[in-house]
């Protein structure tokens, strides 16, 4: 996949997240270009937008698909927009597989 929506960064990877609150379930529906061509991971997570719930259930939810704890994973930006981009700590190399099987 040439274009994908995490990069390394110097403690594990960077991951660019579209997420839909109140989305009925906990999921992750794939990768999606969106019309200004930025790459991203589509997330739905059933929390309200609302104190931080939504991050928190996104973040918990990213980390349970990597298999790792919840504290490896962090809302760098876009916390009050849909588009966020999370911080994970953990071996790039291993983190890109895992997150290239999501994106199939």
């Amino acid at each position: 996949m040439a274009d994908v929506p995490w990069r390394a960064a110097p403690c594990g990877l960077t991951l660019v997240v579209r997420l839909t609150p109140k989305g009925g379930r906990d999921a992750i529906d794939g990768v999606e270009t969106m019309s200004d061509g930025k790459c991203v991971l589509k997330a739905r997570v059933r929390a309200a937008p609302e104190d931080g719930k939504a991050n928190a259930a996104l973040a918990e939810l990213i980390a349970k698909t990597l298999r790792l704890p919840r504290s490896a994973v962090t809302v760098a930006a876009g916390h009050t927009s849909r588009v966020k981009t999370l911080e994970i700590s953990a071996d790039p190399a291993a983190l890109s597989a895992s997150l290239a099987r999501l994106a199939d």
